[in-house]
């Protein structure tokens, strides 16, 4: 295939609410593996799921962080099966975003994939809750278990793609989407274009100032949203 555009879709946030799924499986892997729930907690917009993790550990005393960093994807992962129920019931797929991934998975020269702080097994968990997973190759995506630096992450999902479609793709035809500066920043710093969706914690504004290419306020124009990803 000629060389395509490589669309790389953040989760929470940016297609879904977990309706506090996510934090609540986070707490509930944190107490099986310290014995107690954290009483501390600390920034999650953006970060990786590992990265988050390391932080709980350090802000929380645990007495080996290492042990503790390598029992956590499997916890996480088992914590965030357990409660996809609650997830279907208080969480949703954000305004729009099914018909954006489902308009883009037929956008000829494009391919999709994630971007995203979640461990790699659990972004099917939350996109699947949602009858979302069907529209993006995981294979390709990368993770919060890829590495915990998510500015690392688009070279990784890049070349999961050019691997798999034996193509090059050019750091100009990666493009990043998501809620945060960070994601912005990962996206920059890769030589990607950035698209800011202001449906998480930050604002347009927020988004703009951080650098992004293009900023929604959400997803619904879907028209919209491929003039900001493919333009």
């Amino acid at each position: 295939m000629t060389a395509p555009t490589l669309v790389l879709w953040d989760i929470d946030g940016t297609l879904i609410e977990s309706g506090g799924a996510g934090l609540a499986a986070f707490n509930r892997a944190f107490e099986r593996i310290v014995g107690r729930p954290p009483t501390e907690w600390v920034p999650f917009a953006g970060r990786t799921d590992l990265e988050i993790a390391a932080d709980l550990a350090r802000v929380n005393g645990v007495e080996d962080p290492a042990e503790f960093l390598e029992r956590f994807d499997d916890e996480l992962h088992g914590a965030l099966v357990e409660l996809v129920d609650t997830m279907r019931e208080r969480g949703r797929a954000l305004p729009g975003a099914r018909e954006a991934l489902e308009r883009l998975a037929h956008e000829a020269g494009v391919i999709q994939s994630l971007l995203t702080g979640n461990v790699e097994r659990n972004a099917p968990v939350k996109l699947g809750a949602f009858g979302l997973d069907r529209f993006v190759d995981f294979g390709i995506g990368a993770y919060g278990s890829d590495h915990h630096v998510r500015a690392e992450l688009p070279a990784i999902a890049r070349a999961k793609a050019e691997r798999k479609h034996g193509v090059g793709i050019a750091r100009e035809r990666v493009v990043l989407v998501g809620d945060t500066p960070l994601d912005v920043a990962a996206a920059r710093a890769s030589g990607a274009r950035a698209v800011g969706v202001a449906t998480g914690p930050y604002d347009e504004d927020a988004l703009e100032r951080s650098g992004a290419h293009a900023v929604l306020a959400d997803l619904t124009d879907t028209d919209a949203v491929l003039a900001a990803l493919l333009g």
